[in-house]
C-alpha cells in the first residue's frame, strides 16, 4: 500500500472511502471541482499501483498475452490492456505507455489500487524464456485529466505531486468517468465479465490482432452478437438522500437483473451509477436500486456489445 497523498494536507481535503483511500474525495466544492476538471484541472490518482515491464521482448511478449495490439506501439502513446482467462473472462486490466529511450526500453503501467500484486504474480508466471523484467514502482504516481473528451493519465515523480497547483478530488473524476461509461476493472465487473459486456471492444481489445488468451470467446460473441450482460448508466431519482452502495442489486420489478458498480453525484445529471445488467432487460424499463427508481441510458449495444455513447458531452 502506498503512503497517503501529501495533497490530503490541503485545506478542505476529505479522504475518499475504499478502494480510493489515500487520496482526497474532494476539497470542499464538489460541483465546482467537476467543472474545473473539464476545464483542465488534474485529479490526484496517486493511490493507483504503478509498475514497469522492461526488456527487449516487452512489447512482443505483452502483445501475445493480452487483448491489445502492442508489438508496434509507438513511444508515449497511451493504451489500455486486458488479460483474459482461457474462457474470455477479464482477470486483469491496466493502462500504460512505452518508453524505449533508456536501456532495453520500459513499458510504464498502472492499475487499480491493490491490484498489482496478483497481476505481477501472473505476469511472472508467464515470462518463460522472454527477456522481460517486471517491477513495482513507488517513486512515480498517476494523475488524471480530461483530454479531447476522454479520460487521460499522466505519470509524474512522487516528489512533484505536492506542488500541483490546480487539483480536484477523485469524486469529480468518478462522476465524469460514469458519464463517459468507462468501467473500473474489478469494481464495475465481476469474475464472469467478458470485454463484450462492458464496451471495451476497440478500446482495450484490438479487433484485428492475432491469437491471444481468451480470444475465442471474444470473437465468437462479437460475431454472433448478444453478449449475456451489458453495462448501463443509471440515472437515479434525485430525491433519495443517499447513494446506493457498491454491489447493491438492480431490480426489474421483483427480479434481480444485475448489480451496481460505481456511484457518484454528477454536476448536471444528478446521482448516477454504472451497473451490469442482463442483456434481456428492456432498455426502456425503469429499474429499482435499493428502492430508488433508476432510468437506463445505453452504454453498450445489447445486440453487438459495442460502446454506443460519446465519451463525454
Amino acid at each position: 500500500m502506498t503512503d497517503p497523498s501529501p495533497l490530503l494536507d490541503r485545506p478542505g481535503a476529505v479522504e475518499a472511502d475504499p478502494p480510493d483511500t489515500g487520496v482526497a474525495a474532494h476539497y470542499g466544492s464538489i460541483v465546482h471541482e467537476q467543472r474545473a476538471l473539464l476545464a483542465g484541472a488534474a485529479v490526484d490518482l496517486s493511490h493507483r499501483d504503478v509498475f514497469t515491464i522492461s526488456g527487449p521482448d516487452r512489447l512482443t511478449w505483452l502483445h501475445a498475452l493480452s487483448t491489445q495490439h502492442l508489438e508496434s506501439l509507438a513511444p508515449g502513446v497511451p493504451t489500455e490492456v486486458l488479460m483474459l482467462s482461457p474462457q474470455g473472462r477479464i482477470e486483469h486490466g491496466f493502462s500504460g505507455y512505452d518508453d524505449p529511450s533508456t536501456g532495453d526500453g520500459t513499458f510504464w503501467a498502472h492499475t487499480e489500487p491493490g491490484a498489482s500484486a496478483t497481476l505481477i504474480e501472473f505476469l511472472e508466471r508467464m515470462k518463460f524464456m522472454s527477456r522481460v523484467e517486471i517491477a513495482p514502482v513507488t517513486d512515480r504516481v498517476v494523475i488524471g485529466r480530461i483530454s479531447d473528451g476522454d479520460l487521460a493519465y499522466d505519470l509524474i515523480d512522487r516528489d512533484d505531486l505536492a506542488s500541483l497547483a490546480d487539483v480536484v478530488g477523485i469524486w469529480a473524476w468518478e462522476a465524469l468517468r460514469i458519464e463517459a461509461g468507462l468501467p473500473r476493472i474489478g469494481f464495475d465487473t465481476d469474475d464472469r465479465t467478458i470485454p463484450n459486456e462492458i464496451g471495451l471492444l476497440g478500446r482495450a481489445v484490438h479487433m484485428d490482432k492475432g491469437c491471444y488468451r481468451g480470444q475465442e470467446t471474444v470473437a465468437r460473441v462479437h460475431t454472433l452478437g448478444r453478449p449475456p450482460r451489458r453495462l448501463v448508466r443509471l440515472l437515479l431519482d434525485g430525491s433519495a438522500e443517499h447513494l446506493p452502495a457498491h454491489g447493491t442489486p438492480v431490480m426489474d420489478g421483483e427480479k434481480q437483473v444485475g448489480f451496481v458498480g460505481s456511484v457518484a453525484r454528477h454536476h448536471e445529471l444528478g446521482p448516477v451509477a454504472l451497473a451490469l445488467v442482463k442483456r434481456s432487460v428492456d432498455p426502456a424499463a425503469q429499474l429499482l436500486v435499493d428502492g430508488v427508481a433508476a432510468a437506463q441510458e445505453l452504454i453498450v449495444d445489447p445486440e453487438v456489445g459495442l460502446h454506443v455513447r460519446p465519451v463525454l458531452r
